[in-house]
């Protein structure tokens, strides 16, 4: 067989196995028919006592999906000597209702033990939230199995709430997105809360005192809103009052909407990287047609958590299915595959959606 011949071998070879391990709709009508029930009547009842949950699972699986891929990495608990995903800066503590996810994989292991992957639970919960704060429902490609590892230092991967178009555009190329991807993505800032560090006096991302070492607000935020944030947010809030917290979205902040586009243009932006998206004619054009039809916006944001959803997923043999979201298997501990590994990641990242 000739050298070439051997590359086209296998290189259908490498197509084949790509398309053995790709998700599929429907991966658990037999091994686990009730799986996606399951996980939304978790959903639907832990939203029914909080709103604030469905942000939470949204931002929740766009974090897991940013670091090292769709792989429930960003369940996994620290330990005594060690951090974990969950536990670094821009995770922790704007990540929370983890508990949501241990409910559903507990009925879920009760119904099918050992079959339904806490990534794939992760994938179901954010499209039930999306669902029920006003979005429309999506199927969900789902087969993904749960990662070994989880490294605090690797959150650098999530785009912080400073970074300007060109940043916003490179980092979404990273993961396989598109421009179109990250101002579609975006729009999660409708839902959720952000902590006062992620836009007022980190060196980096204050709009509000000292905007790019002017001493000021930003110029490109709308005064009365500067000054309604210095009201909630005083220039020593993060030292005294780390936890306060304000809505991504002045408008509407609990309902699924374009709201979101509306503020972005009317300077009600709350973060740098939300203003960028009114520095670049390509974005702001989007962000003009999610204005002028909300139903465009809702559809593109269905499809690009679908393809968010596929990054870097762990399939076939690949990982493991975990009985606790929270703990990796014994026999991978045993094996010496967990791995926890203290770092910190960029500071003050709000995400897709926070609560």
């Amino acid at each position: 067989m000739t050298t070439r011949s051997c590359l086209r071998l296998a290189t259908l070879l490498a197509a084949l196995l790509s398309a053995a391990a790709s998700l599929n709709v429907g991966f658990y009508n037999t091994t686990c028919p009730s799986a996606e029930v399951i996980v939304n009547q978790t959903v639907a009842a832990a939203f029914g006592n909080s709103s604030e949950v469905a942000p939470a699972l949204i931002r929740m699986h766009f974090h897991d999906c940013f670091v090292r891929g769709c792989d429930g990495s960003v369940l996994i608990d620290s330990t005594p000597n060690s951090t974990a995903e969950k536990d670094a800066i821009p995770n922790n503590p704007s990540l929370h209702f983890f508990n949501v996810i241990d409910s559903a994989k507990s009925a879920l292991e009760a119904q099918c033990p050992g079959v339904v992957s806490c990534a794939d639970i992760l994938a179901f919960a954010a499209r039930d939230s999306v669902v029920l704060t006003g979005g429309i429902g999506y199927q969900v490609p789902s087969g993904r199995r749960d990662g070994l590892v989880s490294l605090a230092n690797n959150t650098v991967d999530l785009p912080p709430p400073f970074f300007n178009a060109t940043q916003l555009v490179q980092n979404f190329a990273n993961k396989n997105l598109t421009l179109e991807d990250m101002v579609v993505l975006s729009g999660a800032h409708t839902l959720g809360v952000s902590h006062c560090s992620s836009f007022a006096q980190s060196p980096l991302a204050d709009r509000l005192y000292n905007f790019s070492g002017t001493g000021g607000a930003d110029p490109s935020l709308s005064a009365a809103y500067a000054f309604l944030l210095k009201s909630i947010c005083p220039s020593n809030s993060s030292q005294f009052f780390p936890n306060t917290t304000t809505s991504m979205d002045i408008i509407s902040p609990t309902k699924f909407d374009n709201k979101y586009y509306v503020g972005v243009q009317n300077s009600l932006g709350l973060f740098k990287s939300d203003a960028a998206l009114m520095t670049n004619a390509t974005m702001a054009a989007l962000v003009d047609s999610f204005v002028r039809n909300e139903m465009t916006w809702k559809k593109k944001f269905a499809k690009a958590m679908v393809k968010m959803g596929n990054i870097q997923v762990l399939t076939g043999t690949q990982g493991e299915i975990r009985l606790n979201c929270r703990v990796v298997n014994p026999t991978s501990s045993a094996a010496g595959v967990h791995q926890v590994v203290a770092g910190s990641g960029s500071s003050g990242f709000t995400g897709v959606a926070a609560s």
